[in-house]
């Protein structure tokens, strides 16, 4: 290849590179803009192949048309029926050169309705992954051109490129799309239909705003008896009731396992969103087959409005919630507005908060210490411990952070009990290495987004460090991927102050959002942690599996190590393996261990692991 077409390559992957899911048009544009000029000739153009509904479509192309047809006829061409050139697209796997002549005139017939010109010559170069044809990159020439040998093997390293980029795209596009969807239903997950709520009540919008929460009844029954894939086909199943059940503009989201909520677009009083869910309660009942089983469950649904300017979406949810627990304490498949006697149930939550605050302002005890062990998937050595808070409640019991942590944020105590956790953390930490045990080991500890805006946070993970005797290196504090891109300068600036101390620093449940892939050069992060959700469905999921590859070939880019958390299964464990994610968390391993019995798998040092299925 000659220098001119080595320039003109390395020039294609310098601009590729900085290309995003938001950009990646306009730069391919610019890309091939500077090949149209560099071959001489009229026309430039990069189409993907769509094999979902067997098309190409069109991507970019310089110069963009001015006038185009309506429909396009090259805008989106079916593979069937397509002319001979156009259907070769679909899996074409060598570069192809075609000139004007007989045998391709329904191409030029083609090329010329969506273009107005008559005769043209094509290089065309295919996009590859793998076996699979993904797109085309092409130059057309108005009239007739030779192609020589060097310059379509320049195509085909910029065509590579294109398909790096698209593949790329594709995993990004997904890790967006699941930022705000439920992945195995595709409705809007819990954050979207947070953020559509406080939109709503927004003062000077227009209200009552009103929320239906519907959680279906005994799902627990199927899977339990006939499993969890069961049970997921059921709720898909009852997704499509959903919607066409609901009988009015409404936003549909999933909330969590088996709840789900409509919020009618239209303002709505109290009275008419009771009516609207028991005319949804009478059609959610209908039977499906699913695996030879005739399957129906009931639905309770409790109902809550909120006034814009008055309530947020906290106590809209809260309310709904209170109105949906009343439902089904009262036998389920019952409709239940919240009423004023429901407020009566918040005293447990009073008594965890006046509790919470009594803890952590001195009676330390009441905080217990967890530690999620993590292995090395190779040889099941223990290279670390995550820190779990609890809470010994006097009359509750062990309360997990769900009970507690939204508590604690409401009266602004968060970011004091993580300074505690962290000192209870490495005390007991400091306490293991005098004896001896786990001197290798790496000690995690979340970090609220409180503690990271906090002032002195680098002076109290010194002197936290200082007072128990441990190295810096030893403690590796973990953000989450939402608090990277809350305050770019400021996570930069604290982040880079805390790597200058000595300690590691994790991104934990990476791959939830998306903001933080521009970021991750900017800042001094050691490791990303892969969120639970990608990894649960590892061996079932190819969106899941797209997306870890995704997520591991950024970290190798950058150079970051790889923490797998919630492996549940082997065959996820062996797919991580053969990923090259050798760190790993998860029930599969070990869960949550109290002090003792984490000393003790310190001091063991390993386990026997078996990904065997038998």
């Amino acid at each position: 290849m000659s220098g001119g077409l080595d320039d003109l390559v390395t020039g294609a992957a310098a601009a590729l590179m900085a290309a995003s899911s938001a950009t990646h048009v306009s730069i391919s544009e610019r890309v091939i803009a500077d090949l149209v000029s560099h071959f001489g000739v009229d026309f430039g153009f990069l189409r993907h192949n769509d094999h979902t509904i067997h098309a190409t479509v069109l991507v970019a192309e310089y110069p963009v048309r001015e006038n185009v047809p309506d429909p396009d006829p090259i805008g989106v061409v079916y593979f069937a029926g397509a002319d001979s050139i156009f259907a070769q697209a679909e899996n074409l796997k060598l570069p192809d050169v075609v000139r004007p002549d007989a045998a391709n005139e329904d191409y030029q017939r083609r090329v010329e309705e969506g273009s107005a010109i008559p005769q043209t010559s094509l290089a065309c170069v295919p996009l590859l992954s793998g076996d699979v044809t993904t797109g085309t990159l092409g130059f057309v020439k108005i009239g007739d051109r030779e192609w020589l040998p060097e310059e379509l093997n320049a195509l085909k390293a910029i065509a590579s490129l294109f398909a790096q980029l698209q593949a790329r795209i594709v995993a990004e596009d997904r890790v967006l799309y699941l930022a705000e969807h439920d992945d195995l239903t595709d409705l809007l997950n819990r954050r979207a239909l947070i953020a559509h709520l406080d939109e709503r009540l927004v003062a000077g919008a227009r209200g009552p705003v009103s929320l239906l929460l519907l959680d279906i009844d005994r799902l627990k029954v199927i899977n339990d008896h006939l499993g969890h894939h069961v049970g997921d086909s059921f709720l898909k199943a009852f997704v499509e009731q959903l919607k066409e059940a609901v009988d009015l503009p409404a936003v549909i989201a999933r909330f969590g396992g088996d709840e789900f909520t409509v919020v009618p677009t239209a303002a709505m009083e109290i009275e008419a969103a009771e009516a609207f869910a028991k005319r949804l309660q009478a059609m959610l009942h209908k039977q499906v087959v699913i695996d030879g089983e005739l399957l129906a469950r009931t639905v309770s649904i409790g109902v809550a409005v909120g006034e814009p300017g008055r309530d947020r979406a906290s106590d809209l949810l809260r309310r709904a919630d209170e109105a949906t627990s009343a439902a089904k304490s009262s036998g389920g498949s019952k409709v239940a507005p919240y009423n004023r006697e429901m407020s009566q149930r918040y005293a447990v939550r009073d008594d965890i908060e006046l509790h919470l605050e009594e803890t952590i302002d001195g009676n330390t005890d009441a905080l217990v210490v967890h530690y999620l062990p993590e292995f090395d998937l190779r040889t099941g050595e223990v290279l670390g411990a995550e820190a779990l808070i609890r809470l010994q409640h006097p009359t509750q019991g062990l309360l997990m952070p769900d009970s507690f942590i939204g508590v604690a944020e409401s009266i602004n105590l968060a970011g004091k009990l993580g300074r505690l956790v962290m000192r209870l953390a490495c005390a007991q930490f400091s306490q293991w290495r005098s004896r001896g045990v786990g001197l290798n080991a790496v000690l995690r500890v979340n970090v609220s987004p409180i503690q990271l805006v906090a002032d002195g946070v680098v002076e109290t993970v010194a002197t936290t460090l200082d007072e128990f005797g441990l190295n810096s290196d030893a403690l590796c504090l973990e953000i989450t991927e939402s608090v990277v891109v809350q305050d770019i300068d400021a996570t930069q600036k604290t982040l880079t102050e805390l790597k200058n101390l000595g300690v590691h620093i994790a991104v934990d449940d990476f791959g939830t959002g998306y903001s933080a892939l521009t970021y991750l050069k900017f800042l001094p992060v050691d490791t990303l942690k892969v969120d639970k959700g990608f990894v649960r469905d590892l061996g079932t999921d190819s969106g899941d599996l797209a997306i870890v590859q995704s997520i591991m070939a950024l970290a190798d880019a950058f150079g970051l190590d790889v923490v797998a958390e919630g492996i549940e299964s082997p065959d996820a464990a062996k797919i991580l393996l053969d990923l090259g994610c050798h760190r790993a968390q998860g029930f599969l391993l070990s869960p949550p261990l109290d002090a003792a019995a984490m000393e003790s798998l310190l001091t063991k040092g390993a386990v026997q692991l078996d990904f065997s299925n038998g």
